[in-house]
């Protein structure tokens, strides 16, 4: 019998460990060679983990939840043996009691999947001193799942014991006018890995940087007239629709080429300046926000960045997203006008000193040359670390990429 040891894969050097996500084969079920086994989630992506060579599972090492290190042994693949062995004949390695988590199963319900508790349903079971028994399990094979429990805590119990029937009705009765506090359900989750990191960032960025925010307002007008006169154009010419990112981006490098500083980083009691321009692209996604970044955006087209960000974009939404892809970055835009935003102060992203936040464009009233007018405006915000930032160099970049959208003219001559 030839066996295989399946390990995690190699992670970021700056990524110490991992969480197995869920495992998308059993014990005894076939795989074929690179068919992805499990999920494999660090701070900053999630990994599929594809199987080596083709055969069957034999033993899962490490269940679902588990935090793991690369290298790491999680399953035994066994390369001689037939798809139609017996699960029950093959028994996965039990997993490693957590301190952090409660097991998925008892050994004792471990035949009895009907008796099986996901992850998250075991924590709620343990924290209300529940047991499998009690739950009745809607989920595959007759699992526990999460929504089982909290429904089982929702639902009023049938009959008090004697002992809680003996108990002085002052107990049981709410005042009047005063809400019952019963049947208020709560949820407890841990945070992913990357909701984790994300906090751990943006409390390093507010501890470390001096941030403070700067705003001007921006006339859409041109940029508009501009998308309108040309998009069908674009699309038809490059496969990929005329967005307003591109001109953002176009407008930040504009500004950071006149304003290096902006572009800069500090490295202890040093400023670090960047001879290039990697402006990363905060974007949504299942998981949480995660920034990607457009390397050299100087040196691409208005049609490369749409093609890139559209990439990014469903990448993020696929969950295949790349450390290298979201590694580094000297600027950062954050598009929150997508959702609706109309005012905020972005947060820098360590170990930049500066990023970009935008809005959504509405029309508003407007003084120009004396007169009130409707004009599509948008707020601009530049959130700085003013430890190497002047309010002059903050205000003055973006007035230059204020300018460079109400007159794109200025972004092909260098002006």
């Amino acid at each position: 019998m030839a066996q295989i040891e399946v390990k995690v894969p190699q992670l970021s050097e700056s990524v110490a460990e991992a969480t197995l996500l869920q495992w998308h084969k059993k014990v005894g079920e076939a795989v074929a060679r690179d068919e992805n086994l499990i999920d494999v989630e660090t701070d900053k992506v999630v990994l599929e983990l594809p199987a080596p060579e083709a055969g069957v599972i034999t033993q899962i090492i490490k269940a679902d939840g588990s935090t793991v290190v690369a290298g790491e042994i999680i399953a035994i693949l066994d390369t001689d043996a037939s798809a139609q062995v017996s699960p029950l004949e093959i028994k996965a390695a039990p997993a490693p009691q957590s301190t952090n988590e409660p097991t998925p199963v008892a050994a004792p319900e471990l035949a009895n999947k009907s008796n099986v508790a996901m992850p998250a349903a075991a924590k709620i079971l343990a924290d209300n001193n529940m047991s499998t028994s009690q739950v009745s399990g809607t989920g595959k094979d007759g699992r526990v799942t999460k929504g089982d429990v909290l429904a089982s805590l929702a639902t009023p119990k049938a009959a008090a014991p004697a002992a809680a029937a003996a108990k002085p009705a002052l107990q049981q009765v709410s005042a009047p006018g005063k809400p019952s506090l019963e049947n208020r359900p709560e949820e407890r989750v841990p945070m992913s890995r990357l909701r984790a990191r994300v906090a751990e960032r943006l409390l390093q960025s507010q501890a470390t940087n001096a941030i403070l925010t700067t705003f001007n307002e921006v006339n859409m007008q041109p940029v508009l007239d501009l998308r309108a006169k040309y998009k069908d154009k674009f699309e038809k010419e490059h496969g990929v629709k005329l967005g307003f990112m591109s001109f953002f981006v176009k407008a930040v490098v504009h500004a950071l080429k006149k304003y290096p500083i902006v572009n800069a980083s500090v490295d202890g009691n040093d400023i670090v300046y960047h001879g290039y321009f990697d402006v990363g692209v905060a974007v949504g996604s299942p998981r949480g926000l995660v920034v990607p970044v457009l390397r050299d955006a100087d040196q691409l087209s208005i049609a490369d960045i749409e093609k890139k960000i559209g990439e990014f974009g469903q990448k993020a939404k696929d969950g295949k997203l790349s450390i290298e892809e979201m590694t580094g970055g000297t600027f950062t835009v954050s598009n929150g006008g997508t959702f609706g935003s109309m005012l905020s102060t972005p947060i820098i992203n360590p170990p930049q000193s500066a990023i970009l936040g935008i809005h959504a464009t509405k029309d508003r009233a407007v003084v120009e040359n004396g007169q009130i007018v409707i004009r599509p405006m948008n707020y601009f915000a530049l959130s700085y670390d003013h430890r190497i930032i002047d309010g002059r160099e903050a205000v003055l970049s973006l007035v230059a990429i204020k300018e460079a959208l109400e007159d794109p003219a200025r972004l092909l001559l260098d002006l």
